[in-house]
């Protein structure tokens, strides 16, 4: 079975878009090279985009609103499920993190998980109520996660931590040194660059929350969480709005060196 069989288009508005793509598409006889010449695309693209794993942009969507004659259904599908919550997104945001070439991270109050030891996850599942298999299942997908950074070509990776990161005490003081240490190692890597938003600087545009800007082949996506819930967002124009936004976070950072100092510094209280 093909990755376009497995979509299930009542799991998520995206899902629906593939589907509906492939489904007018063997609708109208076309074969997968002829809709792309429609679209101006390849053969795979058009493929990716029916298999979920790219999706479509508002100029293709009006190619084939045009091509079809379908009232703006397909235009009109995109942008219901751009501003909808997609409950898949979590899962579409892994496949996007273990295969981007860089990842510009910003984070409020915790580790973020690409940097998490195993205790210091183990405590943040404890905490939010995770017991057994659940708990299991949870942290060994997240140490999975980790394998991103340790490839023979692994992603540049931009990281920005509020300095309350270093300070809120996750388990217990030996998981945060050891967490501290583990930052200490992860900065020293030639492909990462890890830098502290110091407490001083006040308001930031981090106040508002954590989020992540992932490049892949197709281009930059970003994820956001909240409580309750997060999102991905594909939007060029509103991707590029996060990437200013770690821009401008990152104009208020301490340096490399004085970063690592802040990371010594408050691992030392720990002893």
């Amino acid at each position: 079975m093909s990755a376009a069989d497995s979509i299930d288009p009542d799991s998520s508005l995206w899902a629906w878009l593939a589907h509906d793509l492939r489904f007018y598409r063997e609708k109208h006889g076309l074969s997968l090279a002829q809709l792309g010449s429609i679209m101006g695309r390849t053969r795979g693209s058009v493929s990716n985009c029916e298999a979920g794993r790219r999706r479509i942009s508002e100029q293709e969507a009006r190619i084939l609103d045009r091509h079809w004659d379908t009232g703006g259904h397909f235009l009109r599908l995109l942008r219901f499920a751009r501003a909808g919550h997609d409950p898949d997104w979590f899962k579409q945001h892994l496949e996007y993190e273990s295969k981007a070439t860089m990842l510009k991270i910003y984070e409020l109050a915790v580790v973020p998980g690409l940097l998490q030891t195993p205790d210091y996850a183990r405590a943040s599942f404890t905490a939010a109520g995770l017991r057994n298999e659940d708990l299991d299942r949870e942290l060994t997908s997240r140490m999975a996660r980790q394998r991103a950074l340790e490839k023979p070509d692994p992603p540049t990776v931009w990281v920005l931590l509020d300095e309350g990161v270093l300070d809120h005490e996750v388990g217990s003081t030996a998981v945060m040194r050891d967490q501290l240490a583990r930052l200490l190692e992860i900065g020293e890597r030639h492909h990462v660059t890890l830098r502290v938003v110091p407490r001083t600087v006040g308001w930031h545009f981090g106040f508002e929350g954590a989020f992540k800007i992932l490049t892949v082949d197709t281009g930059d996506v970003a994820c956001t969480e909240a409580c309750g819930g997060g999102r991905l967002v594909t939007d060029p124009g509103e991707v590029r709005a996060f990437t200013l936004r770690h821009d401008r976070i990152g104009a208020w950072a301490l340096p490399v060196d004085s970063s690592q100092a802040l990371i010594v510094k408050k691992m030392e209280a720990k002893a």
